[in-house]
């Protein structure tokens, strides 16, 4: 059975996760809007990947006998200054994320609560991965931003990503 502070923290993370979903897709409708598809659909899939992961935790929260409670999920920015300052923003929420996922896992550490330390290791290695590929993403936009062929190339590539349910 999981302690009602580890239970708490886990549902707020559920909620951040709820929140992410729903930014990465108000960034997906910003570039729908100036027809850089690809990049839509990268955000798109991000978005589901965020609600993939409120599940995974929704379902071991379940799992180990704590209580579900569903938070509120604030509106997310619509405005942006640009498609820099949205890669930026993403960046920046990723690091968010891993900074409350680790404080999960620091306080199921202080407790000894070894079934979420473990459970959370897969979210760990997934925000290394998120974090890294945010970088890079940054590092092209701000490239390819001023070069309209390049920013052709880089929206071709991003449409390629599709969701991958099963979290590989």
């Amino acid at each position: 059975m999981v302690s009602e502070k580890i239970a708490k923290l886990i549902n707020e993370q559920i909620a951040h996760e709820q929140y992410a979903a729903q930014y990465y897709l108000s960034m997906s409708a910003w570039f729908s809007g100036k027809d850089l598809d690809g990049i839509a659909n990268y955000f798109r899939v991000q978005s589901k990947e965020e609600l993939m992961h409120a599940d995974k935790m929704f379902d071991y929260l379940n799992d180990v006998g704590g209580e579900i409670i569903i938070g509120e999920i604030p509106k997310p920015p619509h405005e942006f200054l640009g498609a820099i300052d949205i890669f930026e923003k993403a960046l920046e929420h990723e690091r968010k994320v891993t900074k409350s996922i680790f404080n999960i896992v620091k306080n199921a550490n202080d407790e000894g609560d070894f079934a979420t330390t473990s459970f959370l290791q897969w979210f760990i290695n997934e925000q290394v991965e998120e974090e890294a590929s945010a970088s890079q993403l940054v590092t092209k936009i701000k490239m390819v931003s001023d070069n309209p062929s390049a920013l052709y190339l880089f929206d071709q590539e991003l449409a390629q990503r599709v969701f991958n349910p099963k979290g590989e």
